[in-house]
This record gives structure tokens, sequence and C-alpha cells, in this order.
């Protein structure tokens, strides 16, 4: 074992940080920058959620299922054909093992040598009698960073509890692929994987409450059912869950249609109807893993999700206290845990002087199209009482979309109509991952649309798309020649 491992505590430290994922590294590496003592308490599997169970091994076998589907998608250009087969999932899954193994190695568990400062502890941690013990015994520490992450969210369904479900973590761990999937869920993992398992040969039903993507604006969701849909994933939104069971096979939901208002309150207007699959994956979010640490009798405030609440300098209801990352129950994306985390361990060696400020901050959805935002959503700008206009440009309005010959997707963009600062924008596209960050800058840095439809685009780019989007306010797009304005 390492030597970095289990250093005893002898002496006290100026930091401890609870958790050892993307979070907990970061907060441990920027106390240590700036001379602090730093304890690094690890809880299960070091490198958290994304490297091992998350971000990582997703998106390698999501990216496996589209090579599936662009061999069979080849026939979209005339005089190609195509098709790709799944010949060895075992044998993708353990090149995905073998991935995460090699990143957790190299960005995790290689780097503690490096920062002395960094002690890492890996024993249960808790609060009692106000000190924070480690194992049986309270640790000397003056500031503490919480950074536990999160866990798959179960929802309360009658008779989940008496039946083998799936969480993204064994999904993505499967040793065979099943015949069929039902996928409870219609946000970012169920749709994600949803549609990976459905590539990669299996049947898949994806089953919510509400829609696809209910946090994006409906345009969106509603596309990416329809190219679901069109892959033949059946989707079934505005569902009600009366009961799940062990069937002949496998499981049996048994379900009511929907009718919600905007405020959430909801009518059955259609006949039960039952859904039989061999597995079923529940992909209904994630929980904090705020409990059972003694957070409440503490006196540190939780959320009505799990989540630990914290200011803008990322300190709890304790002061001297901080929380980053998936804990606080919001913003999960990896990156800005990170950020977070950062910030927090600032905070808390010198004092509060750094706000959090996810105002430009990213999310991307790994579908093919991909769907990434920024900013406001036009649905929370009009809740904001703001006085917006909305451009929406069908991807086949961008040239590149057109060459690839994939014009699946569409960039919404969301302007103050007063000042025609950009406020929030969406892209659905084949690169709508890579294309999000121009937005991520223009509104992080004030332009307005005309600044970003007057800026140089390089042709045949799916960002390209955003400058036409940004014109679109004011002109149709379609009467202009290619590369002009």
């Amino acid at each position: 074992m390492n030597d970095c491992f289990n250093r005893p505590a002898r002496d006290g430290f100026d930091v401890a940080v609870v958790g050892a994922g993307s979070a907990g590294f970061s907060a441990a590496i920027t106390a240590a920058e700036l001379g602090a003592k730093v304890a690094l308490i690890g809880q299960g599997t070091i490198g958290g959620t994304c490297v091992n169970v998350g971000c990582v091994p997703s998106k390698t076998l999501i990216r496996a299922a589209e090579a599936v589907h662009g061999g069979r998608a080849a026939t979209r250009f005339p005089g190609l054909s195509g098709n790709i087969q799944l010949r060895d999932w075992a044998r993708l899954v353990a090149s995905k093992d073998e991935l995460v193994a090699g990143l957790r190695q190299k960005k995790y568990i290689d780097l503690l040598p490096a920062y002395p400062a960094v002690s890492y502890i890996e024993q249960k941690v808790r609060f009692a009698d106000g000190a924070l013990i480690i194992g049986d015994a309270p640790l000397t520490v003056g500031k503490v960073i919480l950074a536990m992450g999160a866990r798959a969210a179960v929802p309360s369904i009658p008779g989940l509890d008496s039946i083998p479900y799936l969480t993204s973590t064994s999904a993505l761990a499967l040793d065979h692929l099943p015949r069929s999937l039902l996928v409870i869920g219609g946000g970012v993992i169920g749709v994600e994987l949803g549609q990976m398992f459905a590539r990669l040969g299996v049947a898949v039903t994806i089953c919510c409450r509400s829609r696809l993507l209910p946090e994006m604006d409906l345009e969106v969701g509603t596309a990416l059912q329809t190219y679901l849909e069109a892959e033949g994933v059946r989707v079934c939104t505005g569902v009600g869950y009366q009961r799940i069971a062990q069937a002949a096979g496998g499981v049996e939901l048994t379900c009511e249609s929907l009718s919600c208002d905007s405020e959430g309150h909801c009518d059955t207007v259609a006949a039960v109807q039952t859904i039989v699959a061999e597995q079923v994956l529940i992909a209904t979010g994630r929980r904090p893993n705020s409990d059972g640490l003694g957070l409440e009798e503490r006196g540190i405030s939780l959320g009505r999700n799990g989540g630990i609440i914290v200011d803008d300098y990322l300190e709890t209801t304790v002061p001297g206290i901080y929380a980053a990352g998936d804990v606080t129950g919001r913003d999960q994306f990896v990156y800005m845990a990170a950020y977070g985390a950062k910030l927090a361990a600032r905070n808390a060696v010198e004092g509060n002087q750094h706000r959090y400020d996810n105002s430009a901050m990213p999310s991307v959805v790994f579908t093919d199209p991909q769907v990434a935002s920024v900013g406001l959503t036009e649905t929370a700008a009009r809740a904001k009482g703001l006085d917006v206009k909305v451009s929406l440009l069908p991807l086949d309005a961008v040239p590149r979309a057109l060459a690839a010959r994939d014009t699946r997707g569409l960039i919404k963009l969301i302007a103050d109509n007063g000042s025609d600062r950009l406020l929030g924008g969406q892209i659905m596209a084949p690169e709508g991952a890579d294309s999000i960050q121009t937005l991520v800058l223009a509104i992080k840095y004030g332009m307005t649309a005309a600044d970003l439809g007057a800026t140089i685009f390089p042709y045949l780019t799916t960002v390209e798309g955003l400058k036409l989007a940004a014109q679109t306010f004011d002109m149709d797009v379609a009467k202009l020649s290619c590369c002009a304005g």
C-alpha cells in the first residue's frame, strides 16, 4: 500500500476534507497549496463517482454505442451501406473497467505523493459531541469541508423494494445484456443510458412522470423523444406509477397516464397499462450522501432533497464547516464539484472571499444528438418575470448539418428584449457538447445577440449555428448566401 494512505493524525490538521472524489481532491490540493495541513478522509473507492461509476464509464460505452449506430446510419449518404454489430459485451465492459482503473490510478492515487501536506485517511467518519470523529477517535482540526458526493436516488414505487433493479452503477457492470429494459426516469441518466442500450440491441422503454429532460425547454424534450422513437425506443411520458412486481421472465410495471399542471398537480386521464421487461433501470436522479454522519445533530441544515445547505461562500449553517459538490444537491456535474470545492478550500483557509457563481454553467446530455445548455431557459427567464425574446433555429438551417446529412436538432437563444444581452441558450446537435462553450463565454462576458451575430465563425461547423441563431432574432437567415452576414 502506498505510504500516503492512512497516515496517522498525530498533530491535528488545519483542514479536514470528507470525501475523496473530484470535489474532495480539489479541496485538499487547493488547501495544501495555500499552506494548510490537510486530512483527506476517504469513504468508498477513491476517485468518487465520476471516474468510477459515472462520467468516464458511461461516456465510453455511449461512444461505443454511437459507433454501432454510425455504421447502420451510413446509408443516409447515397452509395454507402454499413452494419456494425456488438460482438462481445463482456469484452467491451472489460475495456471500460481498464480505462476506469487507469484513470483512477493516474488522476487520484498517483497524485497523493505530490502533496506531502495531504494525509489520506480511509476511515468511517461522523460528527458527535461537536467533534469530527474518525474511526473511534476525535480529530483535532480547524475547518471542515464536506464532499461526500451522491448516490442513485430510488423513488417510492410500491413493490420496488421487493424486486431486483438496476441503477446507473450496476447497469454499467452487467455481465450480459438483457433482451428488454424498462428505464424509469426521463432525465439525463435515463435518456443517455436508454439510448445506449437500445443501440446495442436491447428493447428499451423509457417511462417518466413528466417529459424527457424536464429541466430543458419543451422543444428540446419533444425533439429528443422524436429521435429516440425513430431508433425504436418506446417513450411513455406523463406516467404515474401504481406498482412494480416480479413477473415471468422479468418485471412488470403497472402505470397510468397523467395530466399535470405547472404546479405538479396530476390527474389520471387514461386507463391503467402494464409494461413488462426483463430488467428495470432506476434513473430518477441522485441523492446527496448526507445521511448517517450526524450532520443535523451538529447543526448543519439539509434541504428537502438531502442536500447540505450552503451560502454563496459554500459555508454551511455551522461556521467553519463548508460543503461542495454533489452533496449540496445542486449543479451535480464533476466540473462544478471541483470548482466549488476549490472555492470552499480557499474560503476555509483565507476567510470568505470567493463567491460561488453558476450563472454561466454549461451542462451536457450525451445523447445523440447531444443536448447542451447554459444560462436561463425561456421557461426560467419568464418565471423570473424577465422580458425576453427568443430565437429558434432548426438544424437544417446550419450548413454543417446539411453537409453531414444529419439535421436532427435545433439551436435556441434567449436574450433580454430591452438590452439585447444574451441570457441563455440550448444547442441540440451531434456536436452540441463542443459548441456550447462559445455561448458560455458570450454569456459570461455580457455579449448581446447582435455581438454574437456579428462575430466571425468558421464555415461548415456546428458552432456556426450560434451566429445564425443570433441573426435569426432580426432576419430570415434562409435568405442569406453562404457565409454572408
